[in-house]
């Protein structure tokens, strides 16, 4: 099972095993609160796409299709990310303020189809 959460809510059970999917630390959590199993850095969306994107709506479809592209490059990765989704509950964790625009609900969809 598959989920996704913003870092800034309180971890509890029901999470599993947390995997923070941003390139930076978010602002102002410390690593005992955001209880993070494993930070991925390296499967968050490249700097540049990141900053490209901003968090703007208006880019929401083509930072996906931006993202989809970058992660189709990080096979290996992403292989095992979806195997331990398949063997245990595991929360994809995220800074960003918007719940709807943010990498962890490309990736999340990313590997549902792999499935």
């Amino acid at each position: 099972m598959l989920s996704i959460k913003r870092v800034y809510e309180p971890a509890g059970p029901e999470d599993g095993f947390r995997i923070l999917v941003d390139r930076l630390w978010p602002r102002g959590v410390s690593k005992d609160k955001a209880a993070i199993g494993l930070w991925l850095k390296d499967i968050a969306p490249s700097d540049s796409l990141r900053k490209w994107f901003g968090h703007d709506p208006a880019r929401w479809e083509e930072f996906k299709k931006r993202y989809e592209n970058e992660l189709d490059a990080m096979g290996d990765t992403v292989k095992s990310l979806a195997t331990r989704a398949k063997s245990g509950k595991v929360t994809l964790v995220f800074g960003a303020k918007d719940n709807e625009h943010n990498q962890a609900v490309v990736l999340k969809g990313y590997i549902e189809k792999m499935k």
